[in-house]
């Protein structure tokens, strides 16, 4: 009895153990085809990097000098009829109610000669499957811009229904068809008004110390990148309207506020249209690092917020700027990129295949465009600000004033300085998506794109 009791307990030992066994063994060939590690060699020696500048260097400006400018713009409101997802901060499910309806903006310009056109939305990100729909829609209207440059306001309490894939149906709202025909039909009439509103214009740039109502997300009394700019459009008839950027956060609401809003852009843009423009436009700026000095998160203190920062926009000007030439130019970079490094850990990240198997498109490229001595660069890449003062430094030395804007219907995650790469911090862990290198890539790229400029 006691040696079938031992052959018994040996038989099943020896069957747990092969359990044991078998069960590590399918988990390590998972991990196998799931996770690799971190890429660390030096980005300057990777082929996508030498490619890309190459490509820098060898693809043309295109453009015209003009006799005049004209510029027009028009609104069209995109709230949907029923309530779809709030995408950002989190899945948060439906919205519940409209404190704000959302709308898509355009601003056209022309020299006679060249004509580019900004087509701006209040929603987190311009996904590259709304880009490709809206450019075809466009087109299909018998719109034909020599640039098409989109841009977003970032609010992280705007709807989602435009972003397909995996990663797209379990964090940002999924893809719904209705709701993409919504954006290009009514990004089509905002077009439309734009250009049959066209008039006889004078530009002007204009920057704004706006420090105090903005911080550094990581570093306590970190660098930041202080300043509204402006581009201001005034037509024969007085009436203006206004392009401008700042690089705080669409994020002063609650992350469990489950209204639809624009968030502060909303209501700064509300504000300005008040007090001195008939149309202004929002466009995210440098936005990575950066977060906004909100006195609270509810809509009051987010207007208060707003307040002051019109107060400083309309009191603060630190430089202004009259455009004269009536010449403009403008490029399209393709980037290639390294392979993605969507990490779980400091030196583990997700295969290629995976994250563009959860991720689908996101289409790396740089809108370049040049007005007189204004140089605009919009990026797929969420940059982090504190890069923005050498920009503008070596800009100034080439007698050019910048912009730089994100959320061109591309998305690549977040660019910040690669001395943070390593720190557990979410921009530069689980949104830093082709580092390592990436802050000194798109750095340098954006100094050739500056020194490139005419």
């Amino acid at each position: 009895m006691e040696k079938a009791s031992r052959s018994f307990l040996s038989k099943s030992l020896k069957k747990a153990l092969q359990i044991t066994l078998g069960a590590f063994l399918v988990l390590a060939l998972i991990a196998l085809v799931l996770i690799t590690r971190v890429d660390r060699s030096p980005i300057e020696t990777q082929d996508f990097y030498r490619e890309t500048f190459e490509r820098l260097e060898n693809t043309p400006w295109q453009g015209s000098e003009g006799d005049f400018w004209l510029a027009g713009w028009g609104i069209a409101n995109v709230t949907p009829d029923h309530p779809v997802e709030l995408v950002g901060y989190k899945p948060r499910g439906l919205y519940e109610f409209v404190q704000d309806s959302s709308y898509v903006k355009a601003i056209t310009l022309t020299n006679g000669k060249t004509r580019i056109a900004w087509l701006n939305f209040e929603l987190l990100i311009v996904h590259p499957a709304l880009a490709k729909a809206v450019e075809k829609g466009i087109a299909d209207a018998g719109i034909t811009p020599d640039q098409l440059i989109f841009t977003g306001t970032h609010t992280h309490s705007g709807m989602g229904g435009y972003m397909p894939g995996p990663l797209g149906e379990m964090a940002f709202g999924g893809f719904d068809q209705s709701i993409v025909d919504l954006l290009v039909g009514e990004s089509i009439s905002a077009l439309q008004t734009a250009i049959s509103s066209q008039d006889t214009v004078s530009l002007t740039f204009r920057k704004v110390d706006a420090g105090k109502y903005v911080a550094n997300r990581f570093i306590q009394n970190g660098p930041i990148d202080p300043f509204v700019r402006q581009l201001i459009f005034t037509k024969k008839d007085g009436k203006k309207a206004t392009f401008y950027t700042y690089s705080a956060h669409a994020t002063s609401l609650n992350s469990k506020f489950m209204g639809l809003s624009g968030d502060y852009p909303k209501y700064l843009n509300r504000a300005l249209e008040a007090r001195e423009y008939d149309f202004a436009l929002f466009a995210a700026g440098t936005v990575g690092s950066h977060r906004p000095l909100a006195p609270g998160n509810t809509p009051e203190k987010i207007l208060e917020y707003s307040a002051s920062l019109d107060s400083a926009i309309w009191l603060r000007m630190s430089q202004f700027a009259t455009l004269k030439n009536p010449r403009i130019a403008y490029s399209r970079l393709e980037m290639s990129l390294r392979e993605p490094h969507l990490r779980i850990s400091d030196d583990l990240r997700i295969r290629p295949w995976l994250f563009n198997y959860l991720l689908g498109e996101t289409n790396p490229h740089l809108d370049i465009t040049q007005i007189g001595n204004l140089l605009m660069i919009a990026s797929s890449g969420e940059l982090s600000g504190v890069f923005y003062e050498e920009w503008e430094r070596l800009a100034k030395q080439h007698n050019l004033q910048l912009i730089v804007t994100t959320f061109n219907g591309g998305y690549i995650g977040y660019i910040t300085p690669d001395e943070l790469y390593d720190e557990h911090f979410h921009e530069v862990r689980e949104m830093n998506w082709f580092g390592p290198g990436n802050g000194t890539y798109f750095d340098n790229l954006i100094r050739h794109t500056i020194e490139k400029a005419n």
